[in-house]
Parts: C-alpha cells; structure tokens; sequence
C-alpha cells in the first residue's frame, strides 16, 4: 500500500495544476501581507473604534498571529476550489489518460487503487492546508512580530494571550484540513463516475454553492436540517478562538466531517469497484 501511494503522489506531482493551489495561496498570502505592512493599523483601529475611550491599548497588536488569523478567515473558504483542481482529477485522469485497464492489470485489487488515491488525495489537502500555515503564520511571525491577538467574535473582542495563542493555531489548521477532506472524497466521489476532471470540479462547487444557499434560506425545514451539512462547518476553525473553547461543538462538527468523509468514500469504492472499464 506504501508503494501504491508514493506512486500517486508521484502521479500527482507530476502535474502542473497540482501546483496552482500553493502558488494562489503563496501569492495572496503575499500580497494581504504587504497591505497589512503598510494599512495595517487602520484595520486595528476599525476594530476597537467603539472601545478606544474606555480602554487604552498598549503591545503589538498588529502582529503575526493576528494576520494569519485574518488571512485564515479570507482564504477558508475559497481554498476547497484549489482541492478540487487535484481531487477531481485522482480517477478522472485515469479515464482520460485512457489508463485504467492498465492499472487493473496490476497485481493489486481495485479497493487498493482506491484506498491508495484517496490516501495521496488527503495528503495533498494537509499539505496546501501546511503550506497556508507556513506562509500565513510562520512568515506573518517573521515580518510582524508576536504579540497578543485580538479577535472580534460576535461583536466581541477577545485579546488572547501570547502563550494562549499557537495551540489554537495548531488545533484550527487541523480542522481546517479535516474540512477540506471532506472536499476532497466529494470531487474524488465525482471523478470517478465522470471521464473528464471538469465534471467533478464543477460538480464539487456547485455541491458546496447549493448547500450553502439553502443554509442561508429562512426556511424551517432547510434550518432543521442545516446542522448536517458540512458546508455548516467549514469555517468551525473559529471556534478555536472562542474563550472558551465549545468542545462540545468541536465534536459535533469533527463528527458531521468524519461521517461525510466516510459516506462519501464508501460510494466511490462501490461504485468503482463495479464500473465497468472500458478504456
């Protein structure tokens, strides 16, 4: 199994859309960091302009962690795009390179081709979610400096701690990559009933569009059943930050990701394992 995964990664980043993922991020990473440089204080200053004259602000507050923390909440939900540049094309590819009776020739079943594209495809998603990190936290703490931060939440603003800081980091990239797997086996479920990675790139937004309209619709029955959507979820990381933190929220969205995941991979296995190949 080892050896069936290095082989797609391999697969994987051979290919020149694998890499537009990181540098989007790289470049809007850059390019968000730079207007902070130089208009950073006047986002500070919009964020305590109610509370300035009974309180007196004094550290760094225009720091690395806050930049990433904004930085996080801009990119969230427009990273699930990225995935499915390679998630889709995990089986597409496969059907479009016309290689698929090839790969079955091999002496391994068709549950270990799927186990091992989905496992390479979850990779993949960690390391965009990695590289995020890396060059929104690691790079944010390099230029502004470490600090406090300060987080406006429900009209409330919380000033975390500097040691109370980078677990929250640390636990919210990781569901940060939780939620974008949940992407990740949608556009792998797609790729494989389809011959062309369009489909599943297509098919996967349109999904996310969807569900997230009909969460946003007063409407009892859609708010009924809101709570069991993922797209409810993908930008549960926040609740990181909340002081303190609703672990029992925690648990429930890990658990909605966990069971979409899950649903989402068993139908690709079942239906791969019955496709009839014909190319």
């Amino acid at each position: 199994m080892l050896t069936l995964v290095q082989i797609e990664l391999y697969k994987i980043f051979k290919k020149w859309r694998t890499y537009i993922g990181f540098i989007a991020i790289g470049v809007l990473v850059l390019v968000i960091q730079i207007a902070f440089k130089y208009e950073g204080q006047d986002t500070i200053n919009y964020f305590t302009r109610n509370i300035r004259q009974s309180f007196v602000f004094v550290g760094n507050l225009l720091n690395g962690y806050l930049v990433a923390f904004l930085i996080m909440n801009s990119l969230a939900i427009h990273i699930p795009f990225l995935i499915t540049l390679v998630a889709g094309d995990l089986l597409a590819g496969e059907a479009t390179a016309g290689t698929y009776r090839m790969i079955l020739t091999r002496p391994v079943s068709r549950t270990q081709i799927i186990f091992s594209k989905f496992i390479a495809g979850i990779i993949y998603t960690a390391l965009l979610i990695l590289w995020l990190a890396v060059s929104s936290l690691a790079a944010g703490l390099l230029v502004f400096g470490t600090g406090e931060l300060l987080v406006l939440n429900n009209q409330i603003i919380i000033i975390f701690e500097q040691s109370d800081i980078l677990w929250r980091f640390l636990a919210a990239y990781g569901f940060a990559a939780l939620c974008m797997s949940v992407v990740t086996a949608l556009a792998f479920l797609f790729s494989s009933m389809v011959e062309n990675a369009i489909g599943p790139i297509i098919s996967t937004m349109a999904v996310i569009i969807v569900f997230v309209i009909l969460s946003a619709l007063n409407i009892e029955f859609f708010q009924n059943i809101k709570p069991y959507f993922f797209t409810n979820y993908l930008l549960s990381w926040k609740l990181f930050f909340d002081d303190p933190v609703d672990l029992s929220e925690v648990l429930k969205a890990i658990t909605v990701m966990l069971i979409h995941i899950i649903f989402f991979f068993s139908l690709t296995l079942f239906l791969f394992r019955r496709k009839d190949i014909l190319s």
